[in-house]
């Protein structure tokens, strides 16, 4: 075998591929939705409310598993999120836009919940946090040649969005078939249980999942809403936000993930929630174009802070329970996922501060939920109910 071809290695091209096509459709989205179909926060909320449903039908990943492996699987949701991705421009209408977005986010969220499977079984557990972060990192780089390829293609070249749409697409499906061909089947470490499995003893991790999930459709749908409705942010301008949120995740995240390991998951958590509740205050009442960027921006940071998540998991965890407890984690996380953007569609018609603040509240609660995770968490000590302050 030759050296490069690795797990890790996999991971890393993985971690590429999918934001090449999730970043370009990202990018483009609300400008596509309001010039070319003209959308309204609520058709946007429905939008994004479909978007989320495979993500909270995430458990089918894991019955998939009894016909294929992980690896495969993997790589055919990278292939699906390709192909949505490559067919959003062509169909313009709201029916047609929501048709393509379920396809894009079928492969977006099945590859997600094996990605973070995989991921927390080849890496070892004293340098998974920093491996994650330097995911993220490579991540953040794919997604900044996306959009760079936005801004450059539609201020220099002017081509059209569908144009965009279809090469970000097909480049991660080329990626996706350069693995398959490339690498070897690697095989699992531990067979993993290929049944849904609810554990008591993890619910502190999916009640954090839950309100993860929802804090994170509040910025997904209605921070990058926000820039194009209140403040005319123009798809260049989209493009550039996008850009300095992947220079900043490709510069720190790997530095967000060895302080993770330095200061422990209690403490990351911590600091990332009382972060999400400054900025989402500040939302609500922003009226500087520059002040929101740069709350974009920081809000867009703190997202690596939630590394920790997945490294408290990974030490509580029965190591056969990562793909199951994967997909179980996804579903949960999706379940506000699935509801609030559409009701918060028609919130933001009567007060769009009110979206943002209920997101500040979302973050209280997280936080309380961070204070009960432990200072060394492993099996056996999932949850300290007792002991609030830092060790």
């Amino acid at each position: 075998m030759s050296s490069w071809r690795k797990p890790h290695i996999l991971l890393f091209i993985m971690a590429a591929a999918m934001p090449i096509s999730f970043g370009v459709w990202q990018a483009l989205l609300n400008n596509f939705v309001i010039e070319q179909a003209a959308f309204t926060g609520v058709e946007i909320g429905i939008l994004q409310s479909l978007r989320e449903i495979p993500g909270f039908l995430a458990f089918g990943a894991v019955l998939l598993l009894v016909f294929m492996k992980e690896q495969t699987l993997a790589l055919s949701s990278l292939l699906l999120l390709g192909i949505g991705t490559a067919l959003t421009g062509y169909f313009p209408t709201e029916i047609g836009l929501y048709c393509t977005t379920v396809l894009m986010s079928i492969g977006f969220h099945y590859y997600e919940t094996i990605n973070q499977s995989l991921s927390l079984q080849w890496f070892d557990k004293q340098h998974a946090a920093h491996k994650l972060g330097q995911m993220k990192a490579v991540g953040a780089f794919a997604g900044l040649l996306s959009f760079a390829l936005v801004w450059l293609s539609i201020d220099i070249l002017k081509l059209e969005m569908k144009t965009l749409y279809l090469i970000g697409g097909c480049v991660t499906v080329a990626m996706a078939v350069f693995c398959w061909q490339a690498f070897p089947h690697f095989p699992a470490k531990v067979e993993q249980h290929k049944k849904l499995i609810l554990r008591k003893r993890y619910w502190l991790y999916y009640a954090l999942t839950f309100m993860g999930g929802a804090r994170r459709q509040i910025f997904v749908v209605f921070a990058g809403f926000l820039m194009v409705e209140k403040f005319n942010f123009d798809v260049s301008d989209i493009a550039v936000l996008f850009l300095i949120n992947g220079f900043m995740s490709m510069i720190f995240a790997p530095k967000i993930g060895k302080l993770i390991g330095y200061w422990g998951d209690r403490r990351s958590l911590t600091v990332e929630y009382i972060g999400l509740i400054a900025v989402f205050t500040a939302y609500a009442f922003v009226e500087s174009a520059w002040i929101a960027a740069g709350l974009y921006v920081l809000d867009h940071l703190l997202f690596s802070m939630a590394i920790a998540q997945k490294t408290y998991f990974q030490k509580i965890a029965d190591p056969k329970d990562m793909a199951p407890t994967a997909g179980v984690a996804f579903s949960i996380n999706h379940i506000a996922a699935v509801v609030l953007p559409a009701i918060y569609g028609l919130i933001w018609l009567v007060s769009p501060a009110a979206v943002f603040l209920t997101g500040a509240a979302m973050g209280v609660i997280s936080l309380f939920l961070a204070r009960m995770v432990p200072a060394n968490p492993e099996s056996g000590n999932e949850v300290n109910l007792i002991r609030w302050r830092s060790r």
